[in-house]
């Protein structure tokens, strides 16, 4: 189980090493002359220890970067230490999963179990939380609400990512919580469906077994040079999947499930046609 850097983050470890193996330094010359241990040379570059400015400013001198090229990997250095919305909710997202949700430019989601978080409405999302964590006393369940309605917001707006979500027709059927939870948050879902970043495919029960029945999955894109990321979460935690051809598999697996989907369209329909067997009260 790892914890994953923020994208800023990655970028700026990935331009540091790149910085070095132009000047031509090994990592051991490089540490060195830096003052720096192998270690931590190591993970500032593979964005397991974000450096400061002086430190930044240091290796840039070191590798023959221009003032311009200083400045500009200094405040990328800044930026990726700033705090996002998510830090004021530190108490319930931990790992930097959020974090990452909030950059991404395109959000692959296969959930083969519940309705997609990012899709949740709140009586749905406290039934959920409530099962799971029993623990959790009335006033941390409405933190871990509050936090998921907060993260919603990400789906909205001229940055808003496409969100491709793949869903198993029995998080559809399951009744969950009182009556009348499900049928509303089958409404909140086929209004969902509506908007143009959003993509909706259900897996039918009468797929029988396929690639996807080892657990949901996420998978994370960037829009730029900036690697995919998967991303699993389980009862023993959170797992992050970053090596390039783990990533490929998982969007391999995503496209074959995506291919044994019914189509967006019949998939509304679907929705549709099991929200009628959920009563309203």
């Amino acid at each position: 189980m790892t914890r994953s850097p923020t994208v800023r983050h990655r970028r700026l470890g990935r331009e540091l090493r790149k910085l070095r193996e132009q000047a031509g330094l090994s990592p051991e010359e490089a540490s060195r002359q830096l003052g720096w241990s192998r270690s931590k040379l190591n993970r500032v570059e593979n964005a397991r220890l974000l450096p400061g400015a002086t430190d930044i400013g240091n290796a840039c001198d070191l590798y023959g970067v221009d003032s311009t090229g200083k400045a500009g990997l200094v405040q990328l250095g800044k930026d990726a230490g700033k705090r996002g919305w998510w830090t004021a909710y530190s108490d319930v997202f931990t790992g930097s999963y959020i974090a990452l949700e909030t950059e991404a430019t395109t959000i692959r989601k296969w959930e083969p179990i519940l309705i997609p978080g990012l899709f949740q409405n709140e009586d749905y999302a406290r039934e959920i939380i409530r099962t799971a964590r029993p623990a959790l006393s009335d006033a941390e369940v409405d933190r871990h609400v509050d936090a998921r309605m907060a993260r919603k917001m990400n789906l909205l707006g001229t940055r808003a990512p496409i969100m491709h979500a793949l869903i198993d027709e029995g998080a559809l059927t399951r009744p969950v919580g009182s009556p009348g939870v499900m049928g509303r948050q089958l409404d909140d879902v086929l209004k969902v469906v509506d908007w143009p970043n959003v993509i909706v495919q259900v897996l039918p029960l009468t797929t029988g077994a396929h690639c996807g029945m080892q657990g949901g999955f996420s998978v994370l894109s960037f829009g730029n040079e900036d690697p995919d990321v998967g991303y699993a979460e389980g009862p023993g935690g959170d797992v992050y999947i970053e090596a390039a051809d783990q990533v490929r598999g998982l969007i391999l697996t995503f496209e074959r499930l995506a291919g044994m989907c019914l189509s967006p369209e019949k998939s509304a329909a679907l929705i549709a046609a099991v929200r009628s067997n959920h009563d309203l009260p």
